[in-house]
């Protein structure tokens, strides 16, 4: 029959397709995120108070709470890209996880006994740069999301766009906790808080485009 024939020419050509695998997304994420670490420090961003650093609660605090953060939010993003997950649980999570992480830094700030002026502690300059810093480090792990989520087949764009953006930021913040020379935990929830949203507004922005079928 000619439509028999029709089918025939139409699959004559196809070839089988590898199955995505969530494990293997993530460990190229992973990979790319220990290389632009590396490099990070090779240039010699490392803080030169270091030493002094990891003896303060607040630091342990900012540097686990953001690498719970990016676990979480690289595990939901990248389960997202399959077209049978959903990633607004995985967000409502990650939410309650910001939340909790700033409640807690909230009672180290009151254990510490944090005082000072507002403006002394928030210090703007420092602050701005900080942003910039964060923002930076974040977009190559965002551009990396976005071609992992292109390659998927996500049906929830958005949620998929929100969760690579958190992802995205809690990592670049990771890797500037080395770097950052302040560890008052006001000044870490103001500007931390302040970067991270500005590269989930951008993934939000950016990455539905790029991953349009």
């Amino acid at each position: 029959m000619p439509s028999e024939r029709f089918i025939q020419q139409l699959v004559r050509d196809l070839k089988p397709v590898r199955r995505r695998r969530g494990s293997l997304d993530a460990l190229v994420l992973t990979g790319l995120v220990a290389v632009e670490f590396g490099v990070f420090l090779g240039l010699g961003f490392m803080r030169q108070d270091m030493a002094v650093a990891v003896c303060a609660p607040s630091f342990w605090w900012k540097l686990g709470s953001l690498a719970v953060i990016a676990a979480v939010g690289t595990a939901v993003a990248v389960a997202s890209f399959d077209p049978v997950r959903s990633p607004r649980r995985g967000l409502r999570w990650l939410a309650a996880m910001v939340a909790a992480c700033v409640c807690a830094g909230w009672l180290i700030d009151a254990i510490q006994g944090g005082g000072g002026g507002l403006v002394a502690r928030l210090d703007w300059t420092n602050g701005v740069e900080c942003v910039a810093e964060m923002v930076t480090l974040s977009l190559p792990v965002m551009l990396a999301l976005g071609v992992l989520m292109r390659r998927g087949a996500p049906t929830d764009r958005r949620g998929s766009a929100l969760a690579a953006g958190i992802a995205a930021a809690a990592w670049g913040a990771l890797m500037f906790v080395f770097a950052c020379p302040s560890d008052d935990p006001l000044y870490i929830a103001v500007w931390y808080l302040l970067g991270c949203s500005l590269v989930t507004v951008i993934a939000r922005l950016v990455l539905p485009r790029l991953a349009a079928w």
